[in-house]
């Protein structure tokens, strides 16, 4: 099998440790491994394949030799250097949201639409988290009985907020508990014991960037501008894990029934639907696993087509860092993408 020479943009955040994470337990083909952050950190070394490996700041000479670059490090950086890097030939795969509405880039959940990354020009992006998990849901079911309309409420982790939040969230806790005085860093509102309806800037419209997004992603992603979508995205105090509720309009009657079957086969997707026992998907449970989870599936008794379903999933690993490496395994399983040299010798 062929090896890749990688590089991991945003080695030090938490998207990039668990994309090397995913790299060792997936046995991915990796030559050799480059560690980059956008900023220059003397002496950081992080463990790959039980190997310490320092980590170096990115410049563009960093990408000569890389076949593929995974970019975590936000969207600024990725619109400075993920360009650089597929000049110099590389196939980059970005997990920021700076090319994702980007009608010459493809948007890829490869459950989903695998056969998009065959048209990348060098980079590739990847949805956002909540985006991820509602169409890998909700795609085997608009396959067989197309969706008209969904209506979403996400509960999502501080931890796509970067570890500051996730430390922010557990220092407050302690200061409430002490009944001590907070003042907000990361979020506008306290968090410990709380939820903020407010994920992104808010629009003129009212809805907030992040809404806004998963609508678009969703479409782009389904090949689809007829869905309709309304979505609300609130920051929950939750480590791990993203949690949906979602309303979907199909065009014609499906039973609870028929879609726990059809979800069942789907690939990517685990069944946890047992109201009588409390048997349904939690973030704590789904964190740490490639899964997505659906459960507490039932009929919308708002609308005769409708069904209603709750959808939860590990925002670091399928929401992220595990979503990107699919992708690179695809691509190279379907040959589109490939070694630097072979790459340079099909534009020839």
């Amino acid at each position: 099998m062929e090896e890749f020479n990688i590089a991991i943009v945003g080695a030090t955040d938490i998207i990039g440790q668990e994309i090397i994470k995913v790299l060792e337990q997936r046995k991915f083909p990796v030559a050799s491994i480059q560690l980059l952050t956008p900023e220059y950190s003397s002496g950081v070394k992080l463990l790959f394949n039980h190997q310490r490996i320092e980590v170096r700041e990115a410049k563009t000479e960093a990408f000569r030799d890389v076949d593929i670059a995974f970019f975590s490090a936000g969207a600024d950086i990725s619109r400075r250097l993920a360009p650089l890097a597929a000049e110099a030939g590389a196939v980059v795969v970005d997990n920021s949201s700076a090319f994702r509405m980007n009608p010459a880039v493809p948007l890829v959940v490869p459950e989903v639409n695998a056969g998009d990354i065959e048209w990348h020009k060098g980079i590739i992006a990847s949805p956002k988290c909540s985006t991820i998990q509602m169409v890998v849901a909700l795609h085997p079911l608009h396959r067989i009985n197309p969706i008209k309309r969904i209506v979403v409420s996400t509960y999502e982790s501080v931890s796509s907020s970067g570890s500051a939040a996730l430390k922010e969230v557990t220092n407050q806790a302690r200061l409430v508990l002490e009944g001590r005085r907070i003042c907000p860093h990361v979020y506008s509102h306290q968090i410990a014991f709380n939820v903020l309806p407010e994920i992104g800037v808010f629009l003129d419209n009212g809805y907030t960037r992040e809404e806004q997004r998963m609508v678009e992603e969703t479409r782009k992603i389904l090949h689809t501008e007829d869905i309709a979508i309304s979505a609300t995205c609130v920051r929950v105090p939750v480590w791990f894990g993203h949690s949906e509720a979602v309303n979907i309009e199909f065009s014609s009657p499906i039973t609870p029934e028929e879609a726990r079957k059809i979800l069942a086969q789907a690939p990517g997707v685990r069944v946890l639907d047992d109201p009588t026992v409390s048997f349904y998907p939690q973030p704590w449970a789904a964190s740490g696993s490639d899964n997505v989870f659906v459960g507490r599936i039932r009929k919308d008794i708002s609308h005769s087509n409708g069904l209603v379903m709750w959808i939860v999933a590990d925002n670091l690993r399928k929401g992220a860092a595990l979503n990107a490496v699919q992708i690179a395994e695809e691509g190279i399983a379907r040959g589109w993408i490939s070694l630097k040299e072979s790459l340079a010798s099909l534009n020839e």
